[in-house]
């Protein structure tokens, strides 16, 4: 496989170099996410260099927005793409013509992905919710210590 413009003129394969530059990323960095299996290069050269399709870059995209946008982990990352390709698994076994049985245990998978996600999610919505209560509270008492502060510094008023 080399890298060379379709019939509309984009690239159908992007060495790591290309990718990581059109992604605002590092080589280690995509290499790292590789480790993880976040990203899999869809071939390799002879010489081992990793090769990466459009869908690579879209999901390298995808993983930069889950970062940046929603402030995710990579392992809560791994959690949400898992969660993905199965559904995508079990679209494509359909698709396929997969007998019932086998979408069956594809489609268990992907229901347990997806509840694994929304624990996960849940249990991040929780920690943030208890966060966002104690600096509410914080707020609150030092509006309280202000009005204090404020109330002994007047001077009494003479109410004859």
């Amino acid at each position: 496989m080399s890298v060379s413009p379709d019939l509309s003129g984009e690239v159908t394969c992007l060495r790591i170099g290309e990718l990581a530059k059109r992604a605002g990323l590092t080589t280690r960095t995509l290499r790292y996410w590789e480790e993880l299996g976040l990203v899999t290069p869809t071939d390799h050269r002879y010489s081992g260099e990793r090769l990466y399709s459009k869908v690579e870059l879209e999901r390298v995209g995808h993983i930069r927005e889950l970062q940046d946008l929603l402030g995710l982990t990579l392992a809560e990352i791994r959690i949400v793409l898992e969660s993905e390709d199965a559904v995508e698994r079990v679209r494509s076994a359909r698709i396929a013509g997969a007998s019932t049985p086998r979408r069956l245990a594809l489609l268990d998978q992907a229901l347990e992905a997806h509840s694994l996600l929304v624990e996960r999610m849940d249990d991040r919505l929780a920690r943030i919710s208890a966060f966002r209560d104690e600096w509410v509270a914080r707020g609150q008492r030092m509006r309280d210590r202000s009005e204090e502060l404020r109330s002994e510094g007047q001077p009494a008023t003479d109410t004859s």
